[in-house]
């Protein structure tokens, strides 16, 4: 069935798409606390050890380029210093470190797991 934009971009499990990927609330001092398993179909979070090894690539070409075009254009179409430049990209990737960081890991595992839609019912 592909891929799920709307899933990932919630942080839903891959393989049922109903359960979440992460431990909620919210915490600052562990952005990346998941439970053991879906809560809807048992899938494992962490299949198997440096699974997401593949996302910290999917991270750093996904906030370069977020990071980079925007400072490219103002520093070299509207001349704005290095320094203002510098400054964007530093608010840019302050504001949006928490969203790759996680959102690498969603699609990774998404890229990762197929969708079954039988799993929410089996719930195994």
């Amino acid at each position: 069935m592909g891929l799920s934009f709307k899933s990932i971009w919630k942080y839903k499990c891959p393989r049922c798409r109903q359960g979440n990927m992460f431990a909620k609330p919210f915490k600052m001092s562990d952005p990346l606390d998941m439970p053991e398993t879906c809560e809807v179909c048992h899938q494992k979070m962490l299949p198997e050890p440096g699974f997401y090894y593949g996302a910290m690539f999917i991270s750093y070409i996904l906030s370069g380029w977020f990071i980079l075009i925007p400072t490219l254009v103002l520093v070299l179409v509207y001349d704005w210093s290095l320094y203002a430049g510098m400054g964007v990209a530093l608010a840019i990737a302050a504001i949006t470190y928490f969203r790759f960081l996680r959102g690498s890991r969603a699609l990774w595992m998404h890229l990762m797991i197929t969708y079954d839609p039988e799993a929410a019912v089996k719930g195994a």
